[in-house]
């Protein structure tokens, strides 16, 4: 990571984006999901276990979606429902999703609500 010089960020506030609670753990991360595109569309299970490996140290996860055109129902799955109910505590947000990614995401999220 490189922070210019004349850079307006403070560390402070770098720090309390991913930080929470009294200990100031690091306990908040955020997952920029293009980034497992490499090679295709996002619709695998494999891809999304591959997205959220070691994510069960954090309690708040941010999917950021920026850049991301299509998510299949397998991936959404895996990680909104699958992950979701290994995890209760982890808090998962999807972020930056066109209509068409929240529409999988929402009916991941509807099914869970019914069971």
């Amino acid at each position: 990571m490189v922070i210019g010089n004349a850079s307006w960020l403070k560390m402070i506030d770098v720090f309390s984006k991913f930080t929470s609670g009294k200990e100031k753990d690091f306990s908040k991360t955020v997952v920029p999901v293009r980034l497992a595109q490499y090679g295709g569309d996002l619709i695998a299970r494999s891809q999304a276990k591959r997205v959220v490996a070691g994510l069960d140290k954090f309690s708040k996860v941010e999917f950021d979606f920026e850049g991301v055109d299509a998510i299949g129902q397998g991936f959404s799955d895996e990680i909104f429902r699958v992950f979701q109910n290994s995890h209760p505590d982890i808090e998962l947000i999807a972020i930056n999703c066109i209509p068409e990614i929240e529409i999988f995401i929402d009916r991941v999220l509807h099914g869970m609500n019914r069971r």
